[in-house]
């Protein structure tokens, strides 16, 4: 019998996770389930390093990035996870894909819950870049969902 005690939902804190979260709360909810709700900020200085002026003004811009991260998530649990008494919130800045990979083998993941498309919505035909990275890389089965065709 498959047991599913770990879901991680990658989430990118836009209106897309607000619609795959109610799948990720049901498989929860089904297999009494702890959710990894983790969201991934760019690792600025390996992407801009030269369009700052100094490494500090870097670093103040992805503190004001965190600190976002950090109330978009707030909102999104408060919103929608009242009710589920078994998640946890991850911030980590890195490579989206590499970072989600990542986090799979440390936190011993069962389930990916995760949307088709991210912030760059239709920059890939059938999939977004991180989740096609993640679905053909991952040891663990990834449920991709379409957010766009949601009713």
């Amino acid at each position: 019998m498959v047991e599913i005690k770990k879901i991680l939902f990658p989430c990118d804190l836009t209106k897309n996770a607000s619609k795959i979260l109610p799948y990720v709360l049901s498989v929860s909810e089904k297999y009494d389930s702890m959710i990894y709700l983790l969201h991934v900020l760019e690792d600025l200085p390996k992407w801009y390093s030269g369009f700052y002026d100094s490494r500090s003004s870097m670093d103040l811009y992805q503190n004001k990035a965190l600190k976002r991260a950090e109330a978009c998530m707030d909102k999104l649990c408060k919103e929608q996870l009242q009710n589920c008494p078994n998640f946890q919130k991850r911030r980590v800045f890195g490579d989206p894909a590499t970072e989600i990979l990542k986090t799979i083998d440390s936190e011993d993941i069962d389930l990916v819950v995760m949307g088709t498309h991210g912030r760059k919505e239709l920059d890939h035909t059938i999939f977004g870049s991180v989740a096609e990275k993640v679905v053909k890389k991952s040891p663990v089965p990834v449920l991709v969902i379409n957010p766009y065709k949601i009713r």
